[in-house]
């Protein structure tokens, strides 16, 4: 995938930017030895872009939907993750990831409740460029 298309998808560009963001935050935690944590983030905020990344080649109007779904629970599961660092004591920032992460999650909503209400064929032509 291109860096073109990419920025032309404002929900995989926000979640690059956002798993990109959160490499650094896990990199700080790491370097504080709060290594299970940071782990699970990772894990949990990358999927994020990874599965919507899966869903731009989905084999169906389904297919695209459970992607985003699997993204948006790793959203929801990412959110958990910040929320611990956010009430724990001696953990960086993390607000901004917070913010970021808000946006992606109202992204997501937004195409998941456009797709479940467009007919197949006009989700179909939603992806076709003229």
């Amino acid at each position: 995938m291109t860096k073109d298309l990419i920025d032309k998808n404002p929900v995989l560009k926000h979640s690059i930017e956002f798993s990109l963001l959160t490499i650094k935050y896990c990199e700080l935690l790491s370097e504080q030895k709060k290594f299970v944590i940071s782990k699970q983030l990772l894990r949990s905020s990358t999927s994020i872009g990874a599965n919507i990344i899966e869903s731009q080649n989905s084999e169906s109007k389904a297919d695209f939907i459970h992607k985003l779904k699997i993204a948006s629970k790793e959203a929801d599961e990412t959110q958990y993750w910040l929320i611990l660092c956010d009430f724990s004591t001696d953990y960086p920032d993390c607000r901004n990831l917070f913010n970021k992460l808000t946006e992606i999650q109202k992204l997501l909503n937004s195409i998941l409740k456009t797709v479940k209400t467009k007919s197949p064929i006009s989700y179909l032509m939603s992806f076709l460029i003229f």
